[in-house]
């Protein structure tokens, strides 16, 4: 028995009615009504002129924009030596810094926090640095491996033409392997950013804080306070909606430039 196209697509079609219009069509109805079920925009309101919330979006910013530079700087390095290098086993490497993927989230950072508490004595008293300690241990491989496959696609003629006419290898490297990797590191920072602007677990096991956007929402839903936590999420939503279409344009011509270079 043969099946349409659209007859197949049915399936997707109800998942994505089910588990991600019909959340979304609630998160706006709460987001916008009072505990009445009236319309209001108090709750919009509320979000900017909240010293509490605007203080969680700014750390949360904060510790989302240190993680992603830490990690890209980091992952850069280790990405262009294993790309660039001609050792059998750069793909045996590759794999070690991808298998602590493979071990439970909470016995890793568990561990981490052994270590640090004996380094550190307290978790207290950097509280900032042990954030993006965590962060960084957790999303170093969602780093390394965007920009290892944009590196290694890359033409080795190109370096090799740009060596012929003169150039030496820092020139090369800014003139044409850091241009053309620019998807590779749109990529990484999407991959980085967008959830450890929202990760509360890490921050919960290190030292029980919930000062991020994730926990503050859910410290709203946990007090009963739908309507809220609702625009919240919207709000920040909103804003990862808008950093991914940047981020895409930003990604695009990235991509462009290097095609014509």
């Amino acid at each position: 028995m043969a099946f349409s196209r659209k007859s197949l697509g049915i399936p997707y079609a109800v998942f994505l009615v089910v588990f991600v219009a019909a959340p979304l069509l609630f998160l706006f109805y709460y987001a916008f009504t009072d505990g009445q079920g009236q319309f209001t925009m108090q709750n919009l309101l509320h979000f900017f002129t909240d010293p509490n919330t605007l203080g969680t979006l700014y750390y949360s910013f904060s510790i989302a924009i240190v993680t992603t530079v830490v990690c890209l700087l980091l992952a850069y390095p280790v990405a262009y030596i294993l790309a660039t290098s001609r050792l059998r086993q750069r793909s045996v490497i590759l794999m070690l810094f991808v298998m602590p993927m493979w071990i439970n989230f909470s016995l890793r950072i568990t561990a981490l926090k052994e270590i640090l508490n004996v380094l550190e004595g307290n978790l207290a008293m950097y509280p900032f640095l042990n954030a993006v300690i965590g962060m960084t241990y957790d999303f170093l491989p969602f780093m390394i491996l965007p920009l290892y496959t944009t590196i290694s696609r890359l033409d080795g003629a190109l370096r090799e033409a740009a060596m012929d006419l003169g150039a030496n290898d820092v020139q090369t490297f800014l003139r044409v392997t850091l241009p053309l990797s620019v998807p590779g590191i749109i990529s990484g920072v999407s991959m980085v950013f967008l959830p450890a602007m929202t990760n509360y677990v890490v921050l919960d096991m290190l030292y029980n804080s919930t000062y991020i956007m994730g926990s503050l929402i859910g410290s709203y839903f946990a007090a009963y306070n739908w309507h809220g936590g609702s625009m919240i999420s919207l709000i920040l939503l909103a804003m990862i909606c808008l950093f991914t279409l940047l981020s895409g344009s930003v990604e695009e011509e990235g991509s462009a430039r290097g095609a014509l270079l």
